[in-house]
């Protein structure tokens, strides 16, 4: 089972938490300017990078907080989190 570690509430299981997908994805500059297929691959096209790279989190069961760790795909190594926000 994998172990994420809240900034909040310490190691915990994964079933705690939804994850996010790609930590840092930047919006469109401009964003009205986009027709349906450009929006269509923003929303649901991923890297999907092979080894390491930043995930979002979200601890749902838990302190209710969205933060990054850095995980590697192939080992499922987890490097440290930091808080980002609260969720709603």
């Amino acid at each position: 089972m994998l172990m994420l570690a809240c900034p909040w509430c310490g190691e915990r299981p994964e079933g705690e938490f939804i994850c996010l997908g790609e930590a840092v994805r930047p919006r469109p500059l401009d964003p009205s300017a986009l027709g349906d297929a450009e929006w269509a691959a923003y929303v649901s096209d991923r890297r999907n990078i092979r080894g390491r790279h930043d995930e979002r989190w979200w601890h749902v069961r838990g302190c209710n907080t969205i933060f990054t760790i850095g995980r590697d795909t192939v080992t499922h190594q987890v490097f440290a989190g930091t808080q980002d926000e609260a969720a709603p």
